[in-house]
């Protein structure tokens, strides 16, 4: 004879043979539990490879595996809404469209660097250091300086909360929702006993291979081109809406530290020793050195080394290493006494448009090729830039006769960025693409895409 359960007023289930017998509120929270559990071990191990993946450039499993691991929280996380917290992997993408940028105060003001052009521009600041600091040993920290944007992050005990632009050193745009769609910015920082506050500095960029990516799929479009990786960087991260910004493969270098709580640190050095084992990526090819020299050298190897990078630089950051003496030097106006920045030979000129021609390439390809008036760009002399393909050219509106910014950028041949159109006269003329091979007579086909 079976027994009927009577959960009775309390709405609780009866005891029987010493133990409860579990209803479905029950078996929820064991499974929530369970949930929880596997939640934070997820987290744990997508933390840990994106570590090993940003950071140390040195990924342990593959993307398959990874994405695995993603899917499996997304899924928990869509069953047990709960769950869910702001450092999670899976919040970098989702936030609801702004309708304008808030004003955010740095704690600490990002100030911009003096420059120096010459071996002699250089070796005068570091008399100057040295004056100031009374002829006592010194060492530098010399790093390639990223041409792209300049933001502030926030963590408050190891958690991400907020990101800024530089603005004008003392107030920024808070651009937090888009900086969490970045891969390259933890959400959490890795490690215990992290500061209470920690504010740092980053770079923003665009790969340049995701610049040219993004160009040509504006082009197919017909939406307007951006001139530079760093405009892009720039244009994305002031996205209203973070989606469009997690669409345009930013990334980033963590660089110096800003106003924090609990954190003591004698050398610049060892702040970026230490943002690598919490997880925050550094430019590998920073280097420390023990004399002006040394940094001399450092940024003749670097500029040797420019083109084959996968971003843009236009010089080096020179940082006098110790921050007692960073202290003592201080800022004057807008600038450190203790840094300076070591500009290259621009990579941009302008010059005029004297032809357009079509280039045909070994599988068939017609590229149009501007034929330029010879102008100097990074210290070489440019006479022809490439125009890419039919679709660029129409986008850019590129015509014989005009005066255009070209920029070389790790290219054996530089590009035309963009026409200058205040300087048209009226007698320039729209290039028209062939219907015929100008190599073998044969019928241009255009491909999809």
């Amino acid at each position: 004879m079976s027994e009927r359960l009577n959960l009775g007023r309390s709405g609780t289930l009866p005891v029987i043979g010493g133990s409860r017998v579990l209803g479905k509120g029950d078996l929820r929270l064991n499974r929530l539990d369970e949930a929880r559990r596997e939640v934070e071990s997820l987290r744990e191990q997508i933390l840990y490879h994106d570590y090993r993946y940003y950071v140390l450039d040195s990924p342990e499993i593959a993307d398959a595996e990874y994405d695995r691991l993603m899917r499996r929280l997304r899924d928990l996380e869509a069953e047990f809404p709960e769950l869910v917290t702001p450092d999670s992997p899976t919040q970098r993408v989702g936030g609801q469209p702004l309708s304008s940028f808030q004003q955010v105060e740095h704690r600490l003001p990002l100030l911009s660097l003096d420059n120096a052009f010459t071996q002699e521009e250089l070796q005068a600041f570091h008399q100057r250091v040295q004056r100031w600091l009374e002829g006592q040993p010194l060492s530098y920290v010399v790093e390639p300086k990223i041409d792209g944007v300049a933001v502030s992050l926030v963590y408050e005990n190891g958690v991400f909360v907020r990101g800024a632009t530089r603005g004008d050193g003392e107030r920024g745009e808070d651009i937090t929702e888009n900086l969490r769609t970045i891969p390259s910015v933890p959400l959490r920082l890795r490690g215990e006993n992290l500061p209470p506050v920690l504010e740092v500095r980053a770079e923003a960029y665009m790969d340049r291979q995701d610049f040219d990516e993004l160009n040509r799929f504006r082009a197919e479009r017909g939406e307007p081109l951006f001139a530079n990786p760093r405009n892009a960087a720039a244009g994305s991260l002031r996205q209203l809406d973070p989606r469009v910004t997690a669409a345009r493969r930013l990334n980033v270098f963590f660089y110096a530290l800003g106003y924090h709580e609990g954190l003591e640190i004698e050398t610049h050095w060892q702040v970026l020793e230490y943002f690598k084992t919490i997880g925050l990526r550094v430019n590998p090819l920073i280097e420390r050195c023990s004399s002006i020299d040394e940094v001399w050298e450092f940024c003749q190897r670097i500029q040797q080394l420019r083109d084959s990078l996968t971003y843009d630089i236009d010089g080096v950051v020179v940082k006098v290493d110790s921050l007692t003496a960073q202290a003592v030097l201080g800022a004057t106006g807008r600038s450190p006494r203790w840094a300076v920045a070591f500009k290259y030979p621009p990579e941009e000129a302008t010059t005029v448009v004297e032809d357009i021609i079509i280039q045909v390439g070994r599988t068939g390809a017609l590229t149009p090729l501007a034929i330029l008036r010879p102008v100097e760009v990074a210290g070489s002399t440019v006479s022809r830039a490439t125009l890419h393909n039919a679709d660029v050219l129409k986008a850019k509106d590129v015509r014989i006769g005009d005066t255009v910014i070209i920029r070389k950028a790790g290219d054996v041949i530089p590009e035309i960025v963009k026409p200058v159109e205040s300087k048209r006269t009226g007698s320039e003329r729209i290039f028209t693409f062939p219907d015929r091979c100008p190599a073998c007579n044969a019928e241009v086909q255009r491909l999809p895409g």
